[in-house]
C-alpha cells in the first residue's frame, strides 16, 4: 500500500494532536503511517527539521507517498519539497497542509522558517496534487486565517477545506482529537493517483 509521513508541529511529537487518530485509521486500511519525532520540538530549527523529515521520506517510493504537515509542521513539508528532486525521485502523490501559515505569523522562535521567500514553482512540481485544510477562527494563523488558505491555494493549486470552527486543529500538543478531514484527504488523493 501506501506510505504517509506527517511532520509535527512546535512542542508536538509523534503522540500529539490526532497523529494517533490518523494513524489508527490509515493503518487500519493497510497503510504504513510514519510520525518522526523532529529534534527539540520546543525550540525547532529548520534544518534539522528538513533534514530529519527529507530522511524519513527518502526510505518510501515517493509516487505512494503523501507528507503531511500540521503547523510549522506544514511549512517544514513546504521547505522540503522545495529541496526535492522529481526527475531523480519522482513526485510526491500529494501534500496535506493542515492549519499551516503562508506566512510569518509573530512566533520569533519560527522565523527562520520564513527568512526566505517560497520557491512556489519548485514545491508544485515535487508533489501532484495539494490540500489545505484549516479553520476559520484559527487562533495562530493571523491576521486572518482564510488569507493563508488564500494564499497557499494560489501558489499550489491546492485544493481547500475550511472548517468553520476547530481551532488549530490541534491547539496544544497534548490536545488528543480526532480529525476525520484529515483521513478523507489522505485517502482521495491516494484514491486519484492514476
Amino acid at each position: 500500500m501506501s506510505t504517509i509521513i506527517v511532520s509535527h508541529g512546535l512542542g508536538a511529537d509523534s503522540d500529539s494532536v490526532w497523529f494517533p487518530y490518523l494513524s489508527a485509521k490509515l493503518t487500519a486500511l493497510g497503510h504504513t503511517v510514519v510520525v518522526p519525532n523532529l529534534p527539540d520540538p520546543a525550540t525547532p530549527r529548520l534544518e534539522p527539521w528538513r533534514k530529519t523529515l527529507a530522511a524519513a521520506v527518502e526510505t518510501a517510493s515517493a509516487p505512494d507517498t503523501v507528507v503531511v504537515g500540521h503547523s510549522i509542521g506544514g511549512v517544514n513539508v513546504l521547505r522540503m519539497l522545495e529541496e526535492h528532486d522529481p526527475a531523480a525521485h519522482g513526485r510526491y502523490a500529494g501534500a496535506i497542509l493542515v492549519a499551516t501559515a503562508a506566512h510569518e505569523v509573530g512566533y520569533d522562535a519560527l522565523a527562520e522558517f520564513f527568512d526566505q521567500p517560497f520557491d512556489w514553482g519548485r514545491i508544485r512540481n515535487a508533489a501532484s496534487e495539494f490540500r489545505v485544510l484549516a479553520a476559520v477562527d484559527d487562533p495562530v494563523n493571523i491576521p486572518d486565517p482564510v488569507e493563508h488558505v488564500g494564499l497557499l491555494v494560489r501558489n499550489l493549486g491546492a485544493t481547500a477545506t475550511v472548517l468553520p470552527s476547530g481551532r488549530h486543529l490541534g491547539d496544544y500538543p497534548d490536545d488528543h482529537i480526532d480529525l476525520p478531514e484529515a483521513v478523507r484527504l489522505v485517502t482521495e488523493i491516494l484514491a486519484g493517483r492514476s
